[in-house]
């Protein structure tokens, strides 16, 4: 088992930035590869970002340039900074564990709780 933790959500003006963060715990970090999604309301959770345990990245083309994901296996965390943020990024933001990095969702194994983000126009 892996658990999850995010944290750093929350209100944010547009243009503005935010650093999500993800801590995980249980089985060994670097086995995994780790995504990013976002899901609001009515609608399906999309990928956001991804990377292998060795530090490869994908992004969605609605977040390249803007969003960096990044990890430290020596503290068990992932993260997502966000730049330029825009009021269509408003979500909940959930980083989830898999395998072999992946955008789709259905591939992941473990969940983290989700936090909110909010971008205001």
């Amino acid at each position: 088992q892996v658990q999850l933790v995010e944290s750093g959500g929350g209100l944010v003006q547009a243009g503005g930035s935010l650093r999500l963060s993800c801590a995980a715990s249980g089985r060994t970090f670097n086995n995994y590869a780790m995504g990013w999604f976002r899901q609001r309301p009515g609608q399906e959770r999309e990928f956001v970002a991804a990377i292998s345990w060795s530090g490869g990245t994908k992004y969605a083309d609605s977040v390249k340039g803007r969003f960096t994901i990044s990890r430290d296996n020596a503290k068990n965390t992932v993260y997502l900074q966000m730049n330029s943020l825009k009021p269509e990024d408003t979500a909940v933001y959930y980083c989830a564990a898999t395998t072999v990095s992946s955008i789709w969702p259905t591939l992941y194994d473990y969940w983290g709780q989700g936090t909110q983000v909010t971008v205001s126009s």
